[in-house]
């Protein structure tokens, strides 16, 4: 089966100081979902112009001034995502190293997708530009935006992951826009991640996991380029590739619930 990476965007980011203009022509499905981004990035702007507009956005007054970056957006250079995006995960996936060659970019186009409060979502290839717009975030018009996106990107992505593994590293504002399941002939494994103390007891913690998620989607993408994850991937082939990451003492998978989707838990200490 097919595995396919869902991932959280970041909200570290590093503004490119040049580049071309967005194209919302360019990104994943866009026949589809250029109208709804049209419709958030309007809401978005009008949001940014007001003065409770930070407010809205949830920036505190030391990242006020982060909400300009929405007045600019079809002006601004662009930057793919995979470089745009600097946060914990994708420092450590190492995305930017893995595009650097044909088949790594073929790669994060195939098995790779990153979930947007602006965009919906994105190929980790898709150029655009430095924003400032969580999932978890309401807009006038559009509304919650997981709610919003739940009824467009459905379609998109049942066809890339149909009779396929996902591998969910999304956190929960961004899995509410899509829960994929069996009935969609996909199979499902959230990944979560704990740390085991001294003591014996399990705690989570964000960090920690942000840094997993990323080192296991590096990992499965380069295995995927070097052909060492079979092509009709199961469970315990990602399981098995988990295994070997930095820190790991022990991988975990459950048994699928009704909806054919598993927890694989990845224990650290």
């Amino acid at each position: 089966m097919r595995v396919l990476i869902l991932l959280p965007p970041s909200e570290g980011k590093t503004a490119p100081a040049s580049g071309p203009s967005l194209e919302l022509g360019s990104l994943l499905d866009a026949e589809r979902l250029t109208p709804p981004r049209r419709e958030v990035m309007s809401a978005l702007a009008e949001v940014s112009r007001r003065p409770d507009g930070p407010s809205v956005l949830g920036l505190g007054p030391r990242s006020a001034e982060l909400a300009e970056a929405n007045l600019s957006l079809e002006a601004s250079p662009c930057a793919p995502a995979y470089q745009l995006f600097t946060g914990v995960l994708y420092e450590a996936a190492g995305l930017d190293s893995i595009a650097r060659n044909t088949a790594g970019r073929r790669a994060l186009e195939r098995h790779c997708v990153i979930f947007s409060g602006l965009w919906g979502v994105l190929s980790p290839t898709d150029s655009v530009p430095n924003h400032r717009l969580s999932m978890g975030t309401s807009l006038p018009g559009p509304g919650r935006l997981s709610s919003f996106w739940k009824r467009h990107l459905a379609p998109s992505l049942i066809g890339m992951a149909a009779h396929g593994l996902v591998v969910d590293c999304r956190s929960a504002d961004y899995a509410a826009a899509w829960r994929p399941s069996v009935r969609d002939s996909i199979e499902v494994m959230t990944v979560r991640v704990v740390r085991v103390d001294d003591d014996g007891c399990r705690k989570v913690v964000s960090h920690m996991a942000k840094q997993a998620r990323g080192l296991l989607t590096g990992e499965l993408l380069r295995a995927v380029c070097a052909r060492s994850l079979p092509a009709q991937a199961q469970a315990d082939d990602v399981a098995g590739v988990t295994g070997q990451l930095d820190g790991v003492h022990d991988v975990e998978v459950s048994e699928p619930d009704r909806q054919g989707r598993r927890v694989l838990t990845i224990v650290t200490r």
